[in-house]
């Protein structure tokens, strides 16, 4: 188990390497901070003056080595759009981002595990029919459609929902919560269920697909002959290796929603990473771009570590494989 966790370890420190370089490479070639900072019309001297106060007259590798640094404390400069450090401006949107991807992960995950069951089991039913057809809806339509149309119907045409903005927030230290407001929860609601809804029919197709193809192996035949019942068949033994592969692509869709939270961000307007990083594209804003890569690599290599460590738990023959591997 050591040695496992530690293989993985090793991998993400190289897969965060190369995303440190690739958001380096930015600085390198997209756009020029001095001009960007200074305008067209600065001296040369206070160019060059500027590129020395910010270390872009050193060789390549220097350069990197003093950004891979800088990045391991949080240090990614100063904006180049607010003038501010990117590290206080990523603090801000950090909790805005974290509460709604926490929100639509939890609705995707407690809905479509048991709409996954639920349609396996039932698949003649009606309901299970329905529940497919709407799921098709889920998957095809874009996700900035669908908030737009949640958007028409709750906020315009019901006046239901609030359409934009995060309401009232708490501030807890550096912590900004919406949770212990009800307007909060209120400006919650839309773009939650927008990020969500995706995400959940993707969960529940696949566990449908996973439960009926575990509910035709022949230890649940056995465990029929045994006469247990169908309550133990199917969550005692069918649901319980049904989500072995499902935790992986759960993990992984959990980390999409951090990264992908983009387009919902931007479409209620929600004051997040995501549209901080919409806004540091249109002005080529670049230690922000930078800022946010590293960020969203590093969500994924944790989600993808822990996935790891998950899987290896719930699945008995990895470990049964390792061990005999290692023997």
């Amino acid at each position: 188990m050591l040695a496992f966790i530690v293989r993985r370890l090793l991998q993400a420190v190289l897969v965060m390497l190369t995303v440190a370089f690739v958001a380096f490479l930015l600085f390198q070639y997209v756009g020029d901070p001095v001009t960007q900072m200074l305008g067209q019309d600065a001296t040369a001297e206070d160019r060059s003056r500027l590129r020395a106060d910010l270390g872009l007259d050193q060789p390549f590798f220097v350069q990197f080595v003093t950004f891979i640094g800088n990045a391991a404390q949080g240090d990614f400069g100063i904006s180049l759009r607010q003038g501010r450090e990117v590290s206080t401006l990523i603090r801000e949107r950090l909790p805005a981002t974290l509460e709604l991807s926490l929100v639509a992960a939890t609705l995707a995950i407690v809905i479509g595990i048991p709409m996954g069951v639920y349609t396996a089991l039932r698949r003649n039913s009606w309901f299970s029919q329905f529940l497919l057809a709407v799921s098709l809806l889920g998957v095809s339509l874009p996700t900035f459609l669908i908030g737009i149309l949640l958007i028409l119907v709750f906020a315009v045409n019901l006046g239901w929902l609030p359409s934009y903005g995060r309401g009232d927030v708490v501030a807890l230290g550096w912590w900004t919560t919406g949770f212990l407001t009800a307007k909060g929860w209120q400006h919650l609601i839309l773009p939650s269920i927008t990020l969500a809804l995706f995400q959940l029919t993707l969960i529940m197709r696949l566990v449908r697909s996973e439960m009926l193809e575990v509910l035709r192996t022949d230890y649940i035949k056995f465990a029929r002959a045994r006469g247990l019942t169908n309550r133990a068949v199917h969550f005692g033994h069918a649901l319980k290796n049904t989500l072995v592969p499902v935790i992986t692509i759960t993990g992984l869709q959990l980390g999409g929603i951090i990264a992908f939270a983009i387009v919902t961000e931007t479409v209620f307007q929600w004051p997040g990473m995501g549209l901080l990083f919409i806004q540091s594209v249109q002005f080529a804003d670049i230690p922000v771009m930078a800022a946010y890569l590293c960020l969203i690599a590093l969500v994924f290599v944790l989600i993808n570590l822990v996935v790891d460590l998950l899987y290896f738990a719930v699945d008995p023959r990895l470990r049964i494989d390792r061990a005999a591997s290692a023997h």
